[in-house]
């Protein structure tokens, strides 16, 4: 079972010495706020970040001063790393949103770090957090610089945007990228152990039926807050029934959304998205839409659907409408760079223009007779006119002599032997006239027409 991070909702206001965590032990406190990770020892998750010697390990453990730039998905632990850093390390903790501050709130907590160290005897150091560094403009991001050059705060600038888009170069060179990944569903489940057990959490109070377990990890889609905000709200649900167990209806109350009957490793899995793929080849695009969407409901990896999504762009669609294959590959572009849940509108744009895209299996059908030939045996030799000329002594043995080049042609095609001769009368493609492919087709019949009258 690895070991993982979570954010923290909502940082308090600036302590010293590591205060800030310190708020999070008052029993009204969110539960997500409470089971935060107080040492890198509790952190569950991003092992890639916690090996021995590790950026992040000599700035926590070796406290030496460095600035952070976390960029990861919600939930994955970019405010718990800043609260770490500044508990484990002893230095004032400061944060900073990127949603509601400006240049003058950064220069005011830059200015009071540097006024800190300068006082004699003074040796706490200030954590600045920004969330959402992304937000910032340049300007206020320019106004970090100098804090960051000199090391008057420790900056750890949290963002869910590719900070290469995001964030200024400045910034980027003199800060350390760290990038967080999705929390697996096995380090969700530890996070809700934990908390189950844990006395700053649920303290043994309840259990957590399988079926209930299974419809929160599918919810919570790697994000350990969310996990947490929705295990305390169906705990609430079962303390008001005086039931010791949270089952799947008191879940699916206590978050107003019900389960989807969907086992990403099981039959469903292949089931469903057997049938989205069966809806757009056949151009349903309502039916398609009702798959995909359990599939984003149920918590699909939505790179999985976009894979399956780029296949059938060429598999079912291919030449009749040739763009197909670009909204797919683009979909599963955005899928990457946006994450979800936004993503989700990417996915269905591909979906719909697959779904009403005119079909053909033409090009499926042309690779798999061409490679069942290959498999029987047909491979002859290449024509010597076809092989590589580029070295020396190769025209000597007849390599490439009566080749004759394309564009010499005032049509851009010459009649000549391409194909070996075992398979020289093959054709492969057999166009449909659905869509685009109508074009080709006529095109087709036209250099088929040249090339044999060679």
């Amino acid at each position: 079972m690895t070991e993982g991070l979570f954010d923290l909702p909502g940082a308090p206001a600036p302590a010293r010495g590591g205060g800030s965590l310190a708020d999070a032990d008052h029993t009204s406190a969110p539960l997500a706020v409470r089971m935060r990770p107080r040492s890198l020892d509790e952190l569950v998750g991003q092992q890639h970040l916690l090996a021995p010697g590790s950026p992040l390990r000599r700035l926590v453990e070796g406290d030496q001063p460095m600035s952070l730039l976390l960029w990861g998905p919600p939930g994955t632990g970019k405010t718990t790393i800043a609260a770490v850093v500044s508990h484990q390390t002893n230095r004032r903790f400061v944060e900073l949103s990127a949603v509601t501050a400006g240049v003058k709130d950064v220069r005011q907590v830059i200015d009071g770090a540097r006024r800190d160290l300068a006082r004699p005897g003074n040796t706490v150091e200030t954590v600045l957090f920004i969330d959402e560094v992304h937000r910032f403009t340049k300007a206020q991001q320019d106004a970090l610089l100098p804090g960051v050059e000199n090391r008057w705060v420790t900056l750890v600038a949290a963002t869910t945007e590719n900070p290469f888009f995001s964030v200024i170069s400045p910034l980027l060179s003199r800060s350390l990228l760290l990038t967080l990944e999705s929390l697996t569903d096995d380090d969700i489940s530890v996070l809700l152990d934990r908390a189950l057990t844990d006395e700053r959490g649920l303290n043994g109070q309840f259990e957590l039926a399988e079926d209930a377990r299974d419809h929160l990890l599918r919810m919570a889609g790697g994000d350990a807050r969310r996990a947490l905000t929705y295990l305390e709200a169906a705990a609430g649900g079962a303390r008001a029934k005086q039931a010791d167990e949270i089952d799947l209806p008191t879940l699916e109350t206590a978050v107003d959304q019900a389960a989807v009957r969907y086992d990403r490793a099981g039959d469903q899995h292949y089931d469903v998205a057997s049938a989205l793929i069966k809806s757009i080849r056949g151009s349903d695009v309502d039916a398609a839409m009702h798959y995909l969407a359990r599939m984003i409901t149920a918590g699909e990896d939505p790179r999985f659907i976009a894979r399956r999504l780029v296949i059938s762009a060429s598999e079912d669609i291919g030449m009749g409408d040739p763009t197909a294959l670009g909204v797919a590959v683009a979909a599963a572009d955005a899928v990457a760079f946006i994450g979800m849940p936004e993503a989700r509108i990417n996915l269905a744009q591909a979906v719909v223009a697959l779904a009403l895209a005119p079909k053909s299996n033409s090009v499926i059908s042309a690779i798999d007779a061409a490679i069942a030939d290959v498999k029987a045996g047909k491979i002859g030799p290449v024509p010597p006119h076809l092989r590589d000329a580029h070295y020396a002594g190769a025209k000597k043995i007849g390599h490439g002599q009566t080749y004759r080049y394309a564009h010499d042609d005032p049509r851009g095609i010459v009649p000549q032997q391409y194909a070996p001769d075992v398979v020289d009368d093959a054709q492969y493609y057999k166009p449909t006239r659905r869509g685009g492919e109508a074009a080709y087709a006529d095109r087709l019949a036209k250099i088929r027409e040249i090339l044999k009258n060679r």
